[in-house]
């Protein structure tokens, strides 16, 4: 099997997290892609091969006398919320030609609106019917890493230990909560969990989840005045009062912002879910500190009404990098051997390695050759997915 045929195996997994459930894994489904995962690091002769928490696990033990750095790579297993990874029915489009790709009827990819496609003219894609996202991310992920080991093993290539780690739930921020890491013995390690190849990434955002709760007052309209506080109306002019120049439709490159992802309410209560994303960390201390400015101000006006929680997810991995670049300059070997020139991009989003070098783990990501990630315009070249199986090869291989 090649690294697409692992992909289109597993996005046939529905593996969707759920960020209101408290179970971990957040949904039991992730759990039937893990206990495939297991069995496969198992038939690859893998060792110390478990699923714990959700997390699979597995090490492959050097097979060299040779002093070589034990690295790591992680991918996760989940899939985003913004649209069903249900029933994807993927297929592959032979030899783009570099114009519009019809997903269905209604839904089409025109290289004008997604520039990425101007990347991978004469490539061959893995796309979606349109009704689904693909499941990219990171199933491709995970399927350049177990490629990866497979010939990795096959040639019988020389290599210190590796070991590997699929998570669930990253994208509600819990991915590694429960990661242990005495079942990971590496020094280093990489997300695999971009999209262009050429890049290994070691900046992200800051991130915080803050909950706005709002208690209104209902009353009979015909007998309200001076009487009612309308929990909706408060939510609306709670959002007005945060800077309007600061959303993701507005920002690019290193500028932060303030993501309203959710608002429900009615007269008697009212909630408004954000995150709250900024690289620079003092810049993101101003933003938690503007919410609940904002928070202050209306209970002032309108009595204690008005509750913010906030949640943070996770911290910029460069503050935690104390200038070790070693697994950087290493992955930059591998992409310059690859015929490409290296890039790190600061990232406006965030990986299960933010939250491991925050706890000590230093951990890069990587690209994985697929694009538009959640949502129905997901795609994957699979020559690019090849390239970067070599990639990892090279990394393990190169020191």
């Amino acid at each position: 099997m090649s690294a697409a045929d692992k992909l289109l195996n597993y996005v046939t997994f529905d593996t969707q997290s759920d960020e209101n459930s408290e179970t971990t894994p957040s949904t039991e489904k992730q759990r039937k892609l893990a206990r495939a995962l297991v069995k496969e690091c198992q038939a690859l002769g893998m060792d110390e091969v478990r699923e714990k928490d959700g997390t699979v696990y597995a090490t492959l033990e050097a097979n060299t006398s040779e002093p070589r750095t034990p690295i790591g790579f992680v991918a996760h297993m989940d899939t985003a919320s913004e649209l069903s990874g249900a029933n994807v029915k993927a297929r592959r489009v032979e030899r783009y030609d570099g114009g519009v790709i019809a997903l269905n009827e209604q839904y089409a990819m025109d290289p004008a609106t997604f520039p990425a496609l101007k990347k991978v003219v004469g490539d061959d894609l893995i796309v979606t019917d349109g009704t689904t996202l693909l499941g990219a991310d990171d199933k491709a992920g995970i399927a350049i890493i177990m490629q990866a080991l497979e010939e990795i093993i096959r040639d019988d290539a020389p290599h210190g230990r590796i070991a590997v780690a699929f998570t669930p739930d990253e994208e509600i921020g819990r991915g590694v909560d429960h990661f242990d890491l005495s079942l990971f013995p590496v020094e280093y390690a990489y997300t695999v969990d971009g999209d262009r190849i050429d890049a290994v990434d070691y900046e992200t955002f800051n991130a915080a989840q803050a909950t706005v709760s709002i208690q209104g007052t209902s009353i009979h309209p015909g007998d309200a005045k001076d009487r009612m506080v309308n929990a909706a109306l408060l939510a609306v002019e709670f959002a007005s009062m945060l800077p309007e120049d600061q959303t993701p439709a507005k920002t690019e490159g290193r500028e932060g912002f303030y993501h309203l992802v959710s608002m429900e309410g009615e007269c008697e209560s009212a909630t408004l879910t954000y995150i709250l994303r900024e690289h620079d960390a003092e810049k993101f201390e101003k933003q938690i500190e503007t919410i609940e400015r904002v928070r202050d101000t209306l209970n002032e006006k309108y009595g204690d009404r008005i509750e913010v929680a906030v949640r943070r997810q996770y911290a910029n991995m460069k503050d935690y990098m104390k200038g070790d670049m070693r697994a950087v300059e290493r992955a930059r070997k591998a992409i310059e051997k690859a015929g490409l020139e290296p890039v790190s991009i600061a990232v406006r989003g965030g990986t299960d390695g933010a939250m491991l070098t925050q706890r000590g783990l230093i951990c890069p990501n990587l690209g994985t050759g697929s694009y538009n990630h959640h949502g129905r315009f997901e795609f994957a070249s699979v020559q690019q997915m090849d390239r970067m199986v070599r990639i990892v090869r090279d990394i393990v291989e190169g020191e």
